[in-house]
């Protein structure tokens, strides 16, 4: 395989001028052929104005032996492509079918994965299906009544759904699982760009057909897929997982939702948790039944809205560049007392969210469209908290605190997103005199789904944090132009970061109760759409080869 890097052309330029460039820097004839692909593309900003595409592209086709002799350029590369591999299956039988717990991205991979290869999953979810969700959020921005069991955080999909569905991650990658998520993802009717984009994004609007499309594959491969369904108790024996109970989740809004349905007991040996980072309830239940977890490290923060446009000239030297995306951007700082700050998340022309799911607490979330032409960029600035910042060792410590912050988030909006400009914000954490004047001509209005209102976000944090975050602020403001202007929006809480707890397992993918595989974000293990659906291929991979696959129905039989 022929990899060549570091090909730039000009924004706008399409697949002809790249053609043209591999064949010039591989010395070929007009009428010679080959095949090949782009493997990656990163916009280069860095002598701005002067923007270029950058492009990595892999070629097939060719004697490499003649290409070696000819082409001595360092951007030209020979090597063996990462493929990724599914491995055998095992020789023991099946425990019962596998049960997935969670149908976010590591849920979905999971049983996408072991459906294909004839496990025959069931997935439980307590939401609804893609569909069903995506009204009832609406509803929820439109009129604030919450359904506890449908909401940005529970449903087909995951917190995933209701973001930017951005998809790239820092996690190593040897053995091509990332590839492989991303194919599935555009398998399943995401653009082809994610396959090369540094930065891919599906958006939320397309998302959901993808994460349906990838139901309706498990459902075709014999696995089964239970919406409104929630574990309510994991069943073990002898330090061994025996099964599980549910319960239909009857849905509806605030004390609506509150009820119980149809009970059913799932007789399995094998659970993969891949229950999310908000699934208070089960963690409580789980740590009743004495899984082993511990608390864990995590962030919080503010939403943080600037006008797209400022970003873009700050990244691009232009306001409205034309054939560029809109710029986005990665901020890190470190406070003087040590303390993480960095940006999370970060939606160009998107929304902010109300992502909460339980009564009394709100919790704020970003997201883009597919397009990503909203008015405003935004994305989370958070700062970094550990369990001796919330005083408390237990394993639940950093649910309860995410809760008190939430309530705070709650009263100090009324139920509203609390919305507040950076400089009231900065003044009264800095304890410099309150300016009660109206907003300056640079003053722009917040793009938020859900209702809102202006109001004390500085009083939603405790004070060391609201500290850092001021002095990460300031950082940033000397690398990004106006980053930390008096108009920049702020809006909380931002505390769902990723999970406060982690849940142990050993090499084997299994916990100390064996048969029960945490999984994905909530189990620590993750954080982010790939890198959690990495997660979910992972536990299927350590499934798939210790056990057979199912044996078909009499329906599969005759097919």
């Amino acid at each position: 395989m022929i990899r060549i890097s570091q090909m730039k052309l000009r924004p706008g330029q399409g697949p002809e001028e790249l053609e043209k460039k591999i064949r010039k820097l591989l010395k070929l004839p007009e009428t010679a052929e080959f095949r090949w692909r782009i493997v990656k593309s990163s916009v280069d900003a860095r002598k701005k104005p002067e923007i270029y595409v950058s492009y990595t592209a892999e070629v097939e086709g060719l004697d490499e032996r003649a290409v070696k002799k000819r082409c001595k350029e360092k951007y030209i590369e020979f090597t063996e492509p990462v493929r990724y591999r599914f491995p055998p299956s095992g020789e023991k039988n099946l425990p019962g079918r596998p049960v997935i717990v969670g149908t976010g991205p590591a849920g979905l991979f999971c049983g996408y994965m072991l459906a294909r290869h004839g496990y025959r999953p069931i997935l439980l979810e307590r939401g609804p299906a893609a569909e069903e969700r995506c009204r009832a959020v609406e509803t929820f921005w439109e009129t604030g009544m919450l359904d506890t069991e449908c909401n940005v955080q529970f449903g087909e999909g995951g917190a995933g759904t209701f973001s930017d569905g951005k998809l790239n991650t820092l996690v190593k990658d040897k053995e091509g699982r990332n590839r492989e998520v991303l194919r599935i993802f555009a398998e399943a009717g995401a653009p082809g760009s994610i396959l090369y984009e540094s930065k891919p994004h599906i958006g939320t609007d397309i998302l959901v057909e993808v994460v349906t499309n990838m139901r309706r594959a498990i459902l075709a491969w014999g696995g089964e897929v239970r919406f409104r369904t929630k574990m309510t108790k994991l069943l073990t024996e002898g330090g061994k997982v025996t099964g599980v109970m549910t319960e239909e989740t009857l849905g509806g809004e605030g004390e609506k939702a509150v009820g119980k349905g149809r009970q059913e007991r799932i007789e399995t040996g094998m659970v993969v948790l891949a229950i999310g980072h908000s699934a208070r309830d089960t963690f409580r239940m789980l740590y009743d039944s004495q899984v082993p977890m511990e608390a864990k490290a995590f962030a919080v923060g503010l939403r943080v809205e600037h006008p797209q446009r400022k970003i873009n000239a700050s990244q691009y030297g232009a306001e409205e560049p034309p054939n560029l995306p809109p710029a986005s951007y990665k901020l890190t700082a470190q406070t003087e007392s040590g303390r993480g700050v960095y940006s999370f998340c970060m939606c160009p022309g998107g929304f902010v969210v109300n992502a909460s799911s339980e009564e009394g607490r709100l919790a704020v979330n970003g997201m883009s469209y597919s397009r990503r032409d909203g008015e405003n960029a935004n994305s989370a600035v958070v700062v970094s908290v550990t369990p001796e910042d919330y005083g408390s060792s237990h394993p639940l410590g950093g649910i309860a605190f995410q809760r008190r912050l939430e309530e705070r988030a709650y009263k100090a909006g009324q139920g509203c997103i609390p919305v507040e400009r950076y400089g009231d914000f900065r003044r009264t954490v800095l304890g410099q005199e309150r300016q009660e004047k109206e907003a300056g001509s640079g003053a722009y209005m917040p793009q938020i789904k859900g209702r809102w209102c202006f109001a004390p976000v500085h009083d939603i944090m405790p004070e060391s944090l609201n500290r850092a975050f001021v002095e990460g602020m300031e950082a940033f403001g000397h690398k990004i132009a106006g980053f930390a202007s008096e108009e920049v929006l702020l809006s909380g809480i931002e505390s769902r970061t990723s999970s406060p707890v982690r849940i142990h397992r050993d090499a084997s993918g299994q916990s100390e109760i064996k048969g029960l595989y945490p999984c994905g974000e909530g189990a620590g293990y993750a954080g982010g759409i790939t890198s959690a659906a990495m997660d979910g291929i992972r536990i299927a991979e350590l499934i798939a080869g210790e056990y057979k696959p199912a044996e078909k129905t009499e329906e599969q039989r005759t097919e």
